[in-house]
């Protein structure tokens, strides 16, 4: 049984969605609605199955997880924004990008800091969207400056862009070439090791 499904709501929903969805549904299936009612068991049953999915609920969310193996309990806080992105970068070491990604964007403008652009830009690099990753890595090291982390990241995919850029217009020969796409493959491999995995798992 999926708890947040008996409810109707999305894993990513609030304390306070989770707490409405529950009282319409208890209000809806209570007991005192169906008496002397040919389906009075039917919603006895069902009401005792809400109770249960509310309860599941609120015991995964203080374990911090959801129905789902691995998952989260989302709802953003800023009591708990550091366990927040520390799963979001297990999501993208884990290649569950689409997860990540979703968790990101559930996280309000107004607490977006440097941590948010470093995670959407791994996000966005593991895509392939060098442009985008790149832009947000910087926007990182500019909200945080004394980030070694972000800094690094920033600086290492515009080498490796300005790396690629020069070898799309190389006409030195093979040789160089090759050159240039070995030093790429380092710069990458580098990244990748800043978003804890390994090159052949990022590309």
């Amino acid at each position: 049984m999926d708890p947040y499904k008996v409810l109707g709501v999305s894993p990513n929903a609030t304390d306070d969605e989770i707490r409405s969805a529950y009282r319409a549904l208890a209000k809806k299936y209570h007991p005192d609605n169906y008496v002397n009612s040919p389906i009075a068991d039917v919603a006895a049953e069902k009401m005792k199955e809400i109770n249960a999915a509310y309860d599941r609920v609120q015991e995964l969310r203080k374990a911090g997880k959801t129905g789902s193996a691995g998952a989260y309990s989302g709802g953003y806080s800023e009591t708990n924004a550091g366990s927040d992105y520390a799963f979001i970068r297990t999501q993208i070491s884990l290649g569950n990008i689409d997860r990540a990604e979703e968790l990101l964007n559930a996280i309000p403008v107004s607490a977006r800091g440097g941590e948010w652009y470093f995670c959407m830009g791994s996000v966005h690099y593991r895509r392939g969207w060098m442009d985008s990753a790149a832009e947000h890595f910087r926007t990182a090291a500019e909200n945080d400056p004394h980030n070694r982390e972000y800094a690094a990241a920033a600086s290492r995919i515009n080498n490796s862009r300005q790396v690629y850029r020069e070898r799309r217009g190389d006409d030195s020969g093979a040789l160089g070439s090759l050159c240039s796409i070995c030093t790429c493959l380092v710069c990458t491999d580098s990244i990748c090791d800043l978003l804890g995995g390994d090159l052949i798992s990022c590309c």
